[in-house]
């Protein structure tokens, strides 16, 4: 019967060699591992994170809706709050939940022009020539006038409007709203550059348009707030403001009298005209939405009544810190204001007034 083999010296030799390469493997891997484990959260995740953003960030913010890239952005630079949602609608020009932004307006070459007519010594006419051209053709044919003496109305109308095309009228005196309303409606003048389906051009010059207004009960059609909480504005009833609200609309395809639909608007010129007081002091110009503006033009030769004489201020409230402006100016010498920046809804400019002797016009009338 033969005995199992001893094994040599050399084998013994073998496996212990074998063993402590293992063993080495293994401590250089742990060390590894834990480097690795130390590194990452410093210097690696950073750098590949960086990379990813660098490659692929255009491409995925492309590939999401302006409203997401907008609120996540905020969200992380200022923190979550409730006005989050206000301050990204009027950034945007609109909800911003189409991909590419096709259901905002946004004006990137806009002038303005605001004409004072005195009517008599206790009211003028504020007549307005706005010419707006658009970023993305607006894809709508409507075209909504929202008219109201509510302060809180007024500043909601960029989150709440559920429509592309709109203008905001406010008239600070509410005993002034209605008859103010009326002469405006008998003044609007729309032009617009428009494509139809096949994608060919035209142009419309500037003519009367009928506005229909809107009954209260079709109200939360046209603004958010009346169908939903919004932002930090509970749900609305229409009823609460019969008398502080009016709200027109047109079809903008009624101006081209031609055998074709209106698809998009490339540009919109309105001319309106609102009856104010004097005595307000002042009158003002806010964007609907985001507007590029290249300059505003005052026109105050006919706002004086017989030998009257006024000053005027130009006090702009936008980004820009540096428009020059020349404190108060007599009639002669008031000019255009050179704005060339954007105006987000919030922003504006101010036109104010005072007798540039002691009498005003109330004296001078009684």
């Amino acid at each position: 019967m033969m005995s199992a083999p001893t094994p040599s010296v050399d084998g013994w030799w073998t496996v212990a060699v074998a063993l402590a390469v293992l063993v080495g493997a293994l401590g250089a891997l742990a060390i590894f591992a834990a480097s690795l484990l130390v590194l990452y959260p410093l210097v690696l995740r950073p750098h590949l994170a960086a990379e990813l953003v660098r490659l692929s960030g255009p491409s995925v913010v492309h590939a999401l809706p302006p409203q997401q890239v907008m609120t996540t952005f905020l969200s992380n630079i200022y923190g979550e709050g409730a006005a989050d949602q206000a301050f990204v609608a009027g950034m945007l020009g609109g909800e911003g939940l189409e991909l590419h932004g096709g259901d905002l307006t946004i004006s990137t070459h806009t002038t303005v022009t605001l004409e004072l007519r005195a009517v008599d010594y206790e009211t003028y006419e504020l007549v307005s020539t706005i010419n707006y051209s658009f970023k993305e053709n607006a894809q709508d044919y409507r075209f909504v006038i929202f008219a109201t003496c509510d302060p809180l109305l007024r500043d909601s109308f960029a989150l709440a409007c559920s429509l592309p095309l709109y203008e905001a009228w406010f008239v600070p005196d509410q005993s002034l709203f209605d008859t103010s309303v009326s002469e405006m409606l008998t003044s609007v003048n729309i032009g617009i550059r428009y494509t139809d389906r096949r994608g060919k051009r035209y142009e419309v010059d500037p003519s009367k348009v009928e506005l229909t207004e809107v009954a209260y009960r079709d109200w939360p059609d046209f603004l958010r707030f009346f169908r939903e909480p919004l932002g930090m504005m509970p749900r609305q009833d229409p009823k609460d403001y019969m008398r502080t609200l009016r709200i027109f609309e047109c079809d903008l395809g009624e101006l081209t009298h031609v055998d074709h639909t209106v698809d998009s608007i490339e540009s919109l010129s309105l001319h309106s005209k609102m009856l104010e007081r004097v005595d307000d002091g002042f009158c003002f110009w806010q964007p609907p939405y985001p507007c590029y503006v290249e300059s505003i033009h005052f026109k105050v030769a006919d706002f004086a009544m017989d030998d009257d004489s006024w000053l005027f201020c130009v006090v702009p409230f936008t980004f820009r810190s540096g428009i020059v402006t020349s404190g108060w100016t007599p009639t002669e010498r008031l000019g255009d204001l050179c704005v060339r920046s954007w105006l987000l809804p919030g922003h504006g400019v101010a036109l104010l007034w005072k007798p540039a002797g002691t009498a005003s016009r109330q004296t001078r009338a009684t």
